[in-house]
């Protein structure tokens, strides 16, 4: 009789095993798990940005003629996108996650303009530092781009598979819900990186006979 029951019981939980995956359960765990690594992966390209700009507005400072209200902005915008805990649970939290995007957005806009405001400042152009921190900017940038890229594209598997039936029955027993992504609206303004070019080719002399000497 036990023998009987035991085996029984593991047709049911063979039973129940197989309707579940079939139900997509086993997706949702992975997809679930591979947005939180996505996700994890623009925190942390988002934060090397943020630590990058200390150096850069320490920098610019040093032009003491530059203007201070694109530094200013700077700061303040930096300010805002790190008092944000970008934490697991902020993936969840569609009103959340507009605010993130928003402010990380606003901190793209104002770098953005700090170095075309940069380019008008020949010394600071010339600075082999703010050169440095200018090409590591750029190339967090384009990290933040991809990362970003790869969120989008984990997020829209992950939704379809809550939206889909019969996935979507399991979604409701289990308590999965859409989640949030960076929206398409801008989105070309929002990641494009800053453009870092330097002229340092030296000024043609004037052709003879041209008029540019009397």
């Amino acid at each position: 009789m036990r023998k009987q029951m035991r085996s029984t019981m593991a047709a049911l939980a063979a039973s129940s095993a197989l309707g579940l995956s079939g139900c997509g359960y086993n997706t949702f765990q992975t997809t679930d798990e591979q947005v939180k690594a996505g996700w994890a992966e623009v925190v942390n390209q988002y934060q090397r940005r943020a630590d990058l700009i200390p150096n850069l507005v320490n920098t610019v400072k040093g032009e003491a003629k530059f203007e201070q209200d694109t530094l200013t902005k700077v700061i303040e915008a930096r300010s805002k996108a790190t008092s944000i805990q970008a934490t697991p649970e902020l993936i969840n939290d569609p009103a959340a996650f507009q605010k993130f995007q928003q402010a990380q957005g606003a901190l793209t806009g104002a770098l953005s303009r700090l170095m075309v405001v940069a380019e008008q400042y020949p010394n600071l152009r010339a600075n082999q530092g703010f050169r440095d921190l200018s090409a590591q900017l750029e190339g967090t940038e384009n990290r933040i781009t991809v990362a970003r890229n790869r969120y989008i594209k984990t997020v829209q598997e992950y939704n379809v598979t809550v939206r889909s039936f019969p996935s979507n029955l399991t979604a409701m027993v289990f308590g999965y819900k859409e989640k949030p992504t960076f929206a398409v609206e801008n989105e070309k303004e929002i990641s494009k990186p800053p453009s870092v070019e330097f002229d340092t080719a030296p000024a043609k002399p004037a052709a003879p006979g041209s008029g540019a000497s009397k």
